[in-house]
């Protein structure tokens, strides 16, 4: 390959590279992937997903504002990440704190069926944790600026679009298998174990919001 030239994919590589980025920006355990659990848990697999399409409409939003270099969005973005982080601290330790005083119920009964429509209120809660989570606005940067400096950057609009909509693809996979993995053992759930993962829930999300204040603290000190 001669010097400067760029690796060009084809519709189906920048889809399947999509994929694994969704895949790849879901997967890590974190705030979201703890209430996934918690809501499958509580809730069953449609609570699970509910909880997941929010993070996928997050990631979408992000992915959109990078792939297609919307510069004015991604400044702003930028210029307030402290004020991001500060917002979902606080909204983290609030939720935290929520789950570990929340009483042990199965609010939809092991074996029952649910519909999504009956959990859409949880999509607002993880597409907002998703979008002031500092770690995912710069690492979908990140990943997208790299793919595009490999491919010599997005050419046309469509692929810019194909390259979001199989992120967004890519994410929610990784939230319905995790939903049908905690769904399929629910029906183990004791209220005593509810409540250790309520328990459990709360903590994490309590430490991973007083983390993102405390290290904003610290470089207002220092």
């Amino acid at each position: 390959m001669q010097t400067g030239a760029h690796i060009v994919l084809s519709g189906i590589q920048l889809m399947l590279a999509g994929i694994g980025i969704g895949v790849l920006v879901a997967a890590p355990i974190g705030p979201v992937n703890v209430l996934c659990i918690q809501r499958a848990a509580s809730r069953g697999f449609w609570g699970g997903v509910a909880a997941g399409i929010g993070a996928v409409l997050g990631d979408g939003l992000l992915s959109a504002i990078a792939a297609f270099s919307m510069t004015a969005i991604s400044d702003v973005m930028v210029t307030y990440t402290g004020v991001i982080q500060l917002i979902g601290g606080i909204v983290l330790m609030g939720f935290g704190i929520g789950l570990a005083l929340a009483k042990p119920v199965l609010k939809i009964p092991a074996g029952e069926k649910s519909r999504l429509w009956a959990h859409t209120g949880i999509i607002p809660q993880t597409f907002f944790l998703t979008i002031t989570n500092p770690g995912a606005i710069l690492g979908i940067a990140a990943i997208i600026g790299g793919l595009g400096s490999l491919m010599g950057g997005l050419d046309t609009y469509f692929e810019a679009l194909l390259l979001v909509v199989s992120i967004m693809c890519g994410s929610l996979l990784w939230w319905l298998g995790l939903s049908e993995l905690i769904a399929t053992i629910r029906h183990k759930l004791t209220e005593r174990r509810l409540q250790m993962i309520n328990w459990g829930a709360g903590l994490l999300l309590l430490v991973c919001g007083a983390v993102l204040v405390l290290d904003l603290v610290w470089q207002f000190i220092r």
